[in-house]
């Protein structure tokens, strides 16, 4: 996405700690209505356990964790609709492994690990236009996935 000045002149009074503390937050979102039905439902990757969308209990679990691995942190495919418990708490990493291969294909798996092989080596750079794009892309994303929904996302 290539920003405009207009789209980076509303973000020009925030730290780059707000702008990455928003991208999160729209990100987060995002996961949690791509992983749920039209109902608000859907089941944790790690456990099968059912969750409900806009509740505690319906989070945002990194396969690979954002703090280790900061250049997989917004990586779609890096992170998927988790339970509480496994999300914060730890989760069977070798079940979470083997139902995100299923999810996502061999290909894209491989590609994931690999991306994580390369994040550990290098120094993600924190970047403000990185997180207004972040912001931008994800924005337009929670807005057209809650078309679909029969509930109200908030």
């Amino acid at each position: 996405m290539n920003l405009n000045i207009n789209q980076i002149n509303k973000y020009k009074n925030k730290s780059y700690s707000s702008l990455h503390r928003t991208s999160k937050e729209l990100f987060h979102k995002f996961i949690r209505l791509r992983d749920t039905d039209e109902n608000g439902y859907g089941k944790c990757i790690a456990t099968g356990k059912p969750l409900r969308y806009g509740t505690k209990e319906a989070q945002a679990g990194h396969f690979f964790a954002a703090g280790k691995y900061k250049a997989l942190e917004f990586n779609e495919d890096n992170v998927n609709l988790q339970s509480l418990q496994d999300n914060y708490y730890g989760h069977d990493f070798a079940t979470y492994a083997i139902n995100l291969r299923n999810k996502i294909g061999d290909d894209r798996f491989d590609k994931l690990n690999q991306l994580a092989l390369i994040s550990k080596r290098e120094k993600f750079p924190e970047d403000r236009y990185l997180m207004i794009e972040i912001i931008e892309i994800y924005k337009v994303k929670v807005k057209e996935l809650a078309k679909g929904k029969m509930f109200e996302v908030k």
